[in-house]
């Protein structure tokens, strides 16, 4: 870990925060939420001792990345979130070589969309957890999560602005952070109007004190605002997703995902995945991988299958 380098790119009108490891073909990777460039920490050095330069930030409204106007959930539309990562491209590898990307949670989701709307810069693509979404221009999809399962769903209770930020200001960061990393349910997340934070688990095995402490000191000094305003701005994707109605991502990809991941698990998401929906949208995915045992943080959970899993796939290219 000491190896990592740190720095600061000017892109997009933020100061972006990125840890760098190795030299070689770059590996970009985008995390998720509640998370940072920490996440992939077991990622970067295994694809830096095998010949790749892992490039990972932190993404808009999230640790050491600052300029993003928090205020504004109309300033984290994908399309904000994908051009930062054109800029830090622009920036890492500036000949226009294309470069291998890895996302999880959100981070797949800005993966996906970063391939369909730039395949220029992808050269392979794997991606944990989310799989691609296609755009269905006859329903919100956070009216489609209500519809489903109520205005307790995590992602509708993110909608109002300052109303998680209270509750979780008020359980507190760290206790916030140990319960939703520790998450192993494949039911989604529910956060009663009224009932206050209802989970309360151990902290899972594979989150020591020293990563939770690490989590903790950059949310204590953000807040949760940055990461929540992804799922403010869900709906308004859908909008702006309108000229890629049916569009399909065009580069080799891998998907991987747990056996109790609440995504995997959520109305329709199976089907989709081995049903041939998901091949359809995908049409060079190469390979799904459920990992039994498994729940939602599966990089961080099970590094080294993880690690072999990405290596194995992006050394064809």
């Amino acid at each position: 870990m000491s190896k990592i380098e740190h720095k600061s790119v000017p892109v997009n009108g933020l100061q972006m925060h990125v840890a760098e490891l190795g030299e070689g073909p770059v590996v970009l990777f985008i995390h998720g939420f509640p998370e940072l460039w920490y996440s992939w920490r077991h990622q970067m050095q295994f694809v830096a001792a095998h010949g790749y330069r892992a490039v990972a930030p932190d993404m808009r409204g999230y640790g050491e990345t600052t300029g993003a106007p928090l205020e504004e959930p109309s300033k984290f539309t994908v399309m904000h979130l994908v051009g930062d990562l054109i800029a830090l491209l622009d920036a890492v590898a500036p000949s226009g070589d294309k470069v291998f990307v890895v996302g999880h949670d959100w981070g797949a989701y800005v993966a996906w969309h970063l391939a369909m709307y730039r395949p220029d810069r992808v050269r392979a693509l794997v991606n944990l957890s989310v799989p691609f979404i296609p755009r269905n221009p006859a329903m919100d999809p956070v009216d489609s999560f209500r519809k489903l399962y109520g205005d307790d769903h995590y992602i509708c209770r993110f909608q109002e602005p300052g109303d998680i930020e209270a509750l979780f200001e008020k359980v507190g960061t760290k206790e916030v952070l140990k319960n939703v990393l520790s998450y192993r349910d494949s039911a989604p997340f529910f956060f009663p109007k009224g009932k206050g934070f209802i989970y309360s688990f151990d902290r899972a095995p594979w989150l020591t004190e020293q990563d939770l402490d690490y989590y903790v000191s950059k949310f204590e000094k953000t807040g949760f605002t940055g990461g929540v305003n992804y799922y403010r701005a869900f709906g308004l994707n859908c909008e702006l997703n309108a000229p890629w109605s049916g569009a399909r991502v065009t580069v080799p990809a891998k998907f991987i995902t747990g056996e109790y991941d609440l995504v995997y698990h959520t109305h329709g998401t199976k089907d989709f995945i081995h049903g041939g929906g998901f091949k359809k949208f995908v049409p060079l995915l190469e390979d799904v991988v459920v990992l039994e045992g498994a729940a939602h943080f599966v990089n961080q959970e099970r590094p080294d299958e993880i690690n072999e899993h990405i290596l194995a796939f992006i050394k064809q290219f």
